[in-house]
């Protein structure tokens, strides 16, 4: 079990610079720069694509991207982290209702240990963090949490609690973030829920039907849980045992780029891809 007692200080200066002729620096400026940037991009994609609601990522590429740069494993994760904000502004500025980011699966704690024990000080520092906690305030985001939190330290189950409460009576986009979350997983824990009020006698098997079962999966928070868009980057298509009940009618959007270099651009054309989907749910297009 990991103990995470503390909060990961910043960057010294605020910054990375990289020595070779790339360069990557955090948290320059960077309101100034997104803010921008944001602006840019919301005139260029005009209106959300018709029916695209929720909108789920799945990072991947932290790695392989810090080593094409002669950069460490954490730093990559560490640009992923700025990335993730980049991308909630973006889609609070083009009207997305719901983003589900999947950052941290059941599966990921098999990494070698100082790698999961930096990313659980980065979820620490990012979610803890008073500047962005209030931010997301300010811009009415809501924010929750899906995934097994039993076993994570005691000072990140707090920051959760915290972000959550803080952000529950928000109407903007809500954020979903799923830490040591795992889609078998999911399923199951429903089944035994509904299993054990039967067992009770609080529930019947004639009343076991979809919607049921739907309200007991863990984006029962969320408006509009099933996600119609689902962008994964780095090359790789597979969805790594996530959402897979909430999946089933959803559209696959696959970047090459690793997830540090996604830019605003990149995110605007997997959105515009949703246009040219037929979205047949097994029916017969009219």
């Amino acid at each position: 079990m990991l103990s995470l007692g503390f909060s990961l200080p910043p960057p010294s200066n605020n910054k990375i610079i990289i020595t070779n002729k790339n360069q990557y620096n955090f948290r320059t400026n960077f309101g100034k720069v997104c803010s921008n940037k944001i602006n840019a991009a919301g005139d260029q994609l005009g209106t959300l694509p018709e029916g695209l609601k929720h909108v789920a990522v799945i990072m991947d590429g932290h790695r392989r991207w810090a080593k094409n740069k002669g950069l460490t494993v954490k730093q990559g994760h560490r640009a992923g982290g700025e990335k993730i904000q980049v991308l909630t502004r973006l889609c609070s500025q083009w009207g997305v209702k719901v983003l589900t980011i999947f950052a941290f699966s059941t599966e990921n704690w098999v990494r070698l240990k100082e790698e999961v024990e930096f990313l659980m000080q980065l979820f620490l520092e990012l979610i803890g963090s008073q500047e962005n906690l209030d931010e997301w305030t300010r811009d009415g985001r809501r924010v929750s949490f899906i995934g097994d939190k039993s076993i994570l330290s005691k000072s990140l189950q707090k920051a959760l609690t915290v972000m959550e409460e803080r952000t529950k009576s928000n109407s903007g986009l809500h954020v979903i973030i799923a830490i040591n979350y795992s889609g078998r997983h999911d399923i199951l824990q429903a089944t035994k829920s509904i299993a054990s009020k039967v067992k009770n006698g609080h529930l019947t098997v004639k009343d076991i039907d979809q919607s049921l079962f739907e309200q007991e999966l863990e984006t029962h928070c969320a408006e509009f849980p099933e996600p119609d868009l689902l962008i994964r980057t780095s090359g790789e298509k597979r969805v790594s045992n996530f959402m897979l009940w909430q999946l089933a009618y959803t559209e696959f959007y696959f970047a090459n780029k690793f997830f540090p270099d996604v830019e605003e651009a990149d995110f605007m054309e997997a959105l515009m891809s949703f246009k040219s989907r037929q979205r047949r749910y097994g029916g017969q297009k009219i």
